[in-house]
This record gives C-alpha cells, sequence and structure tokens, in this order.
C-alpha cells in the first residue's frame, strides 16, 4: 500500500513540475516578447519522434498502457534542446542557424534538403531570384544557326485526350538557354520570350510526351514578361501573376489533378549536365513549397517521381528540395491540388538536345507513376 502510495505521489510531483514548467516558459516567452511562429515550432519539434511521442501522451493519461515500454521521448536532454530552439532559432546540430540570423543573405541556405542528389551540397543549392528589370527588358534573341542545328526531326503533333487532367505552366517562362541564343555569353543573358528556345519549349515537348501516352494536357504559353510589363510589376511579382492563371483554369476545368511549373536553373553546366550509357542529359530537381499546409502531399508525390528517376537513370536528379518564405515563394501555387510541383530542368548551359533528353524520360516516369494511380483507384472503388 506504502509502494502505491508513493508512485503516485511521485507522478504527482512530477505532474506539478511539468505544469509549473510550462507556465514559466510561457511567462518567459510574453515578458521577453519571444516570436515563435508556427514554421519555426515545425523545424523545432522534429527533434522528437511524432509515433514516440504519441504513445508517451497516451501513457500519461494510463499507466497501464504499454507498460513495458521504456519511452525516451521526453528526455530532460530533448526538453532542454527545444526549447533552446524556440527560443533562439538556434539548432546546436546545423552550424547555419549560428550565424543565419547575423549575416545578410545566409538566409537562402534554409533551404532544406530532402533528397540530396549525387554532388547535392550546402555550395550549390537551389538559388531563387528573378533577374532585374533592366536585364529582364533586354531579352536575347534566338540564334537561328544554333538553333537549327539543336532541332530534332518533328514527328507530328499527337492527339490529345479529351479529358484534361495535367496542367503544365511557366511563372518564369523567359527563362532560356546559353547555346542557342545569339551575343550570349553570361548567366544573366539567358532571357528571351522566344517559344523555341526558353522553358516554354520544355513544356511544348513534355505535353507532346504525356498526350503520346494517353495523357490529356492544358499547356500555357503565357508570356510573363510582357504581362508583368503590362501592369507595371516587377519580376518578383511573377508567382502573383501566374497564380491568377492557374487558380482560372483550375476553376474552368476540374479534371485537372497535376500542375507543373516548369522552370530552369542558373547554375553552370558542370553542376547542371550529366552523362547517362554515353547520352547527355540536363540534371533535374523538385521544389516544393512548404508553407502549403498540405505540402507533405506534395513532397510524397516529388520524393515518389524523384525515386524512379534515379532507379532508372542514376544521377540525374539533383534532388528534392523544401522552401520557405524565407528563401522563395513558400508556396509556389501548390496549395491549389496535391499533385503540384515546381520542376527544375537544367542550367543556362545546357543544349536543346541535354534538355529533350531528360523531358522525355521524366515523361516516361511520369506517365507510368500517373497510369498506376489511376488504376490503384479503379481497383479501390475511387476511379
Amino acid at each position: 500500500m506504502n509502494r502505491i502510495i508513493r508512485i503516485s505521489l511521485k507522478f504527482i510531483y512530477r505532474s506539478v513540475l511539468l505544469v509549473l514548467l510550462m507556465f514559466l516558459i510561457i511567462s518567459l516567452v510574453i515578458v521577453l516578447h519571444v516570436n515563435i511562429s508556427s514554421l519555426k515550432m515545425s523545424n523545432s519539434i522534429g527533434i522528437l519522434n511524432g509515433e514516440k511521442l504519441l504513445v508517451q501522451l497516451f501513457k500519461f493519461e494510463n499507466h497501464t498502457y504499454f507498460p513495458k515500454s521504456n519511452l525516451s521521448v521526453l528526455t530532460v536532454p530533448k526538453i532542454t534542446n527545444l526549447a533552446f530552439q524556440l527560443a533562439t532559432t538556434v539548432k546546436p546540430t546545423d552550424a547555419r542557424t549560428f550565424l543565419g540570423n547575423e549575416i545578410p543573405g545566409l538566409r537562402i541556405y534554409d533551404t532544406e534538403i530532402v533528397v540530396a542528389g549525387e554532388g547535392t551540397n550546402l555550395t550549390n543549392l537551389p538559388k531563387e531570384s528573378a533577374p532585374p528589370d533592366k536585364v529582364l527588358r533586354n531579352e536575347r534573341k534566338a540564334s537561328e544557326g544554333k538553333l537549327k542545328e539543336s532541332q530534332s526531326t518533328d514527328d507530328g503533333q499527337p492527339n490529345n485526350p479529351k479529358n484534361k487532367t495535367v496542367y503544365i505552366y511557366h511563372t518564369h517562362s523567359w527563362e532560356s538557354f546559353l547555346p542557342v541564343l545569339k551575343d550570349a555569353a553570361k548567366p544573366d543573358d539567358a532571357i528571351s520570350s522566344d517559344e523555341r528556345v526558353n522553358v516554354i519549349g520544355l513544356g511544348s515537348r513534355l505535353a507532346k510526351d504525356l498526350m503520346s501516352k494517353g495523357i490529356g494536357v492544358e499547356h500555357d504559353k503565357t508570356n510573363m514578361t510582357q504581362e508583368l510589363l503590362k501592369k507595371g510589376w516587377q519580376s518578383t511579382k511573377a508567382y502573383t501573376e501566374s497564380r491568377e492563371i492557374v487558380e482560372a483554369a483550375a476553376t474552368t476545368n476540374h479534371q485537372l489533378n497535376y500542375f507543373i511549373d516548369i522552370h530552369r536553373d542558373s547554375l553552370r553546366k558542370e553542376i547542371t549536365t550529366k552523362m547517362i550509357n554515353g547520352k547527355s542529359y540536363a540534371r533535374l530537381y523538385f521544389v516544393i513549397g512548404r508553407e502549403n499546409k498540405n505540402y507533405l502531399e506534395n513532397l510524397e508525390l516529388a520524393k515518389t517521381l524523384n525515386a524512379e528517376l534515379e532507379k532508372k537513370y542514376p544521377g540525374i536528379s539533383r534532388g528534392v528540395f523544401l522552401k520557405t518564405y524565407k528563401d522563395g515563394n513558400g508556396v509556389y501555387n501548390q496549395d491549389i491540388s496535391n499533385h503540384s510541383m515546381l520542376l527544375e530542368i537544367g542550367g543556362v548551359d545546357n543544349s536543346l538536345s541535354d534538355l529533350h533528353n531528360t523531358i522525355d524520360v521524366f515523361a516516361e516516369v511520369l506517365a507510368d507513376y500517373y497510369w498506376k494511380s489511376n488504376e490503384s483507384k479503379e481497383v479501390n472503388g475511387n476511379g
């Protein structure tokens, strides 16, 4: 009997101490005006195992649950670490956080590498930066000679199925490639509204590939440079413009499910190119916006497609990245569908041949995923 009383008192004391500690933390947060954002909380709480934490909470309510389990979720070191991260935004295991608040520009390294592709590290993270308006207005023209050398034979346009389920668009439609532009040498020169040599051309290639595999596609070819200039907007407002376009499409056609925003990176050839079985490919990567509350579904899709790409063509992907408001738009219109992605294909130095090889590969993997998903829905009665 005395043993039971002692055990009960021990749990009462612990509960009282936890309550007092909680009130102490709340008081400090209020008095010191500590700003704890939901993103900071999400990043910090990651040190705890969610599943084990849930089990621990059950055990707090009824100690007969999992009597033999030896859970170590709410240990003193972990609680201390969590409180320290929330209060200071410094994560002891991540050196970037020690300097991120002090050095201007270092916040670009807040990009989270979810899946690291071959050679991916903190020195070559995707960097989101629209070109200055002066550069945007001084766009380059296509080099007809180089373009003729790069063009492949056209097999004709396949029939586009009646039901359109894939939507392809380009928030930065001006992004182009140096090898097919006239008098272009620097990364900032890779700007053009000519659909044959910018990312719109890549979208056309992807649309054609998907249609040939029986998938209906809507492809938006809006000249974003022209639209921004009409409204007197800077290039940093491109996502505001593209959101209007995507929302209008989603409202008009409720069958649209997959939304793909195609971009190109500004890094150079040695990072954006990969030889696989004697063939040159432009490397790609996925960007997922973390500020969308349902971002995990988009992230899962990106990870699945990335894994399939790497299985068939090792090294073709630079990985999967999560971005927040701190280092980009943060949403990228991906709250419109749980099958949304921002796809970066190649860099400023890639040739059309490199880019088309990669587009064909991506279309193959996406089509396989698409039809397997549809078959699964039909089997489960959700088709």
